[in-house]
């Protein structure tokens, strides 16, 4: 009796570290405090944005009679009264200390949905000033995020450089840049056509700026990484894959650029040649460091089975690295004749269009493994989307910014697809998909502002939407303490 009873107790003590968002490297039981040691790890107020159970605390319950759950749903229930009769008010200054990287998947979202809005192949007045508008309030989103977290950071000395080291929060630290990546692409598909030659040389240089940044955010972000964390292959998730996203953003953003060029001699004058050729150099660097990713994440699949679902959604990340690529190669072979080589290549007089027949052919090779890894993700979170299932059930947090982001790139791949084909079944596709898209981005939406409203984000003490962490752990210290004590009193009337 006595022999078997640590093993019990480690094993409780183990349910107890789930990692966060399934992104965490996993810590000593001993060491709660963080991933070093007794910091605060990434400088949030308490716990920030993360979440430590999917279920609304049913991880904690597992294996328990109903009466026993019943039981310690009213312990949490009069815990909850105690604490917000106890506690301080709560104001902005506390709620910004919430404040995290992971907001910025909300500018990618919606930068990302200003594009497909401009892919759509039938185009009207109305769809434009639609596009318009959505860039313009991704613009002022941005600036927001932007805002609030250096509120953050001014007001919670060392919680920039942790954020950097942090465990659930350092793989969403590019998203910032992926934000402005994307706010260049709007800034071409609807700058360039309503200006004039000097917005034309101003997206010239910001290309090449961007250029660098992505190449320094990417292998830094990794480096950091590789250098401070060690992430099991059990919690893996193509969250893995985000660092690597600006650089799979250099494609589309050549493309656009070229493509709303009034003529070949305006190509010409910014240097096209040296853009695309660039921009592919860095498309395929990013494409191949994720390519070696998706590995790990397959082996992770055929060995763990699916992700928590609680970490389900990060699994259409995996749709972005071959939708983009396939939207910039293709979308670049589409302009490459008229505008890019219309003279020809180091004087060969039809390099254009084998250069063209080349990113038609990689583009659907690519196109293919886009749309797989689409299918898969949307079957893994089939037991999540059906209706009243209390067993299957995730709540609110921003990583569901990934239901819309990465399948942007699947739209606009799709539509470049059509487009270079000229096939109108394809762009007919691609046009349903993109207003399904937009409904998701809009309830995706929507199911934030409701968070934030019922103080599920942006909340301290709270785990993005799911009960708060300190009612959680003091329940289920509680629980488990009162089964050691039961069991210690067994052993010794053994």
């Amino acid at each position: 009796m006595s022999t078997s009873q640590p093993l019990r107790t480690i094993s409780g003590r183990m349910k107890r570290t789930h990692p966060e968002n399934g992104y965490e490297s996993p810590r000593s039981p001993d060491g709660e405090d963080g991933f070093f040691g007794n910091d605060t790890g990434n400088g949030t107020h308490k716990a920030g944005e993360r979440r430590r159970a999917g279920r609304s605390g049913q991880a904690f319950l597992g294996g328990r009679s109903p009466k026993t759950q019943d039981h310690v749903g009213r312990n949490e229930a009069d815990l909850g009264r105690e604490e917000a009769t106890e506690t301080k008010k709560v104001g902005l200054r506390d709620r910004l200390g919430c404040y995290t990287w992971t907001w910025f998947t909300m500018t990618m979202a919606t930068g990302g949905i200003a594009s497909v809005l401009h892919s759509i192949p039938y185009r009207s007045e109305w769809l434009r000033i639609l596009g318009v508008i959505v860039f313009l309030f991704n613009i002022l989103l941005f600036s927001i995020n932007c805002f609030f977290i250096t509120l953050r950071f001014k007001w919670n000395p060392g919680s920039f450089q942790r954020s950097f080291t942090s465990p659930s929060e350092s793989l969403f630290v590019p998203a910032c840049v992926v934000s402005i990546g994307t706010i260049l692409t709007n800034m071409c598909q609807y700058g360039i056509p309503a200006t004039k030659q000097w917005f034309q040389t101003a997206m010239q240089v910001c290309f090449w700026v961007y250029f660098s940044l992505s190449v320094i955010a990417s292998s830094g972000m990794y480096l950091i990484i590789w250098s401070t964390q060690a992430l099991p292959i059990h919690t893996m998730t193509p969250i893995w894959i985000f660092p690597a996203y600006p650089l799979l953003l250099m494609g589309p953003i050549a493309a656009n650029l070229i493509d709303a060029l009034p003529d070949s001699l305006a190509a010409a004058r910014i240097n096209s040649i040296a853009i695309a050729l660039g921009a592919v150099c860095i498309q395929g660097t990013g494409f191949l460091v994720s390519l070696m990713i998706y590995s790990a994440f397959i082996y992770r699949l055929m060995t763990q089975k699916l992700p928590r679902e609680t970490t389900r959604p990060g699994m259409f990340v995996s749709v972005g690295p071959s939708g983009f690529t396939v939207a910039g190669i293709v979308h670049l072979g589409n302009t490459v004749i008229p505008k890019i080589m219309p003279s020809g290549y180091l004087g060969h007089s039809d390099a254009a269009f084998f250069l063209k027949l080349l990113s038609d052919l990689t583009g659907l090779w690519l196109w293919g493994l886009c749309l797989w890894f689409f299918l898969v993700s949307i079957g893994a979170h089939w037991q999540i989307m059906r209706p009243n299932d209390p067993e299957h059930h995730i709540q609110f947090d921003m990583t569901w910014f990934s239901f819309v982001f990465p399948n942007t790139a699947l739209v606009t791949a799709t539509q470049a697809i059509g487009k270079s084909l000229e096939s109108n079944a394809i762009q007919v596709f691609g046009t349903v998909m993109a207003g399904l898209l937009v409904l998701v981005w809009i309830f995706v939406f929507y199911m934030m502002i409701r968070a934030l409203s019922m103080k599920r984000l942006l909340w301290p003490g709270e785990a993005d939407g799911s009960v708060a962490l300190g009612k959680r752990w003091r329940i289920h210290g509680c629980a488990n303490s009162h089964a050691e004590k039961k069991r210690d009193g067994n052993s010794v009337a053994a």
